[in-house]
């Protein structure tokens, strides 16, 4: 599957120093989910210990099988290495570009919280998939995909290239799942992910701005973590707010103001080439 450029791997800084220049989301979710992949692939971690089961985790109390499920990709395939490299690629972006502000100035409580909803919106409607089409229980992918489709939403004017095709990042999502249908891969999870990341779009996004009212809200603990706007790590938390604008000036992501508009108050970017810093 063609995949635009990934800008910081090949550099000369070393993989060490990439690693480390992710945001902190992205790096603690790339490192377990390659860590678990390698651990199941190579063998230390047996498979079986790691997917979804239901009734292991009633009967057994395996409730690491909630996180586990999320974090193993896939056996070493070209596939699993394509949903490694979207990760961090669209979740890396997605973070430092400003996230939905639900609550947290767009900014990585945000981020973190979305993902929450991402998995939980994945773990409750698994059943209601089965009954379409059957989904291994494994949802790294699912949410992979679920984070693309709410960047091509934060940034629907944003252009990405596969193979020398331009695409507006709003048929990203889209895009990847024709190639995957051409090349006679499994899609029915990538649909999943969409599913669940249109959803919290909808949430976060269309109905305050519909009805004027806040549906989703960031939780105090994540605030108290990673303060407003995007993570500092050399500082900490930046900032904690008890009360954050979803309209008009909102917190700085990154340290700088965003401008807001009409509606939900949310900067949608501008045609920012994917791939290129």
């Amino acid at each position: 599957m063609p995949l635009a450029r990934m800008g910081g791997v090949g550099d000369a800084q070393g993989p060490d120093a990439w690693f480390q220049s992710l945001p902190i989301i992205t790096r603690y979710w790339f490192g377990t989910s390659l860590a678990v992949t390698l651990a199941v692939n190579f063998q230390i971690i047996p498979i079986l210990s790691v997917i979804y089961d239901w009734d292991s985790m009633v009967t057994k109390l395996e409730l690491w099988r909630l996180l586990s499920s999320f974090l193993y990709i896939g056996k070493f395939e070209f596939n699993t290495l394509i949903a490694l490299m979207l990760l961090v690629q669209f979740s890396q972006r997605y973070e430092q570009m400003g996230p939905f502000n639900t609550g947290a100035g767009g900014g990585t409580a945000d981020y973190c919280f979305m993902l929450m909803i991402l998995m939980v919106t994945v773990l409750v409607t698994y059943p209601l998939m089965l009954m379409v089409a059957p989904i291994p229980p494994i949802f790294a992918r699912n949410v992979i995909y679920g984070v693309l489709y709410v960047w091509s939403k934060r940034h629907p004017s944003s252009q990405a290239n596969i193979w020398g095709i331009p695409i507006p990042a709003i048929y990203l999502p889209f895009a990847y799942v024709v190639f995957t249908v051409f090349l006679g891969g499994a899609y029915m999870d990538m649909l999943h992910g969409m599913a669940a990341g249109h959803l919290y779009y909808f949430l976060a996004e269309v109905v305050p701005q519909v009805q004027g009212r806040d549906v989703l809200q960031t939780p105090q603990f994540l605030l108290d973590r990673f303060g407003v706007g995007l993570y500092n790590e050399a500082q900490g938390a930046a900032a904690v707010a008890a009360d954050v604008p979803r309209a008009g000036g909102i917190a700085p992501v990154g340290g700088q103001a965003q401008t807001t508009g009409g509606g939900g108050g949310h900067n949608w970017g501008g045609g920012r080439p994917l791939g290129r810093e």
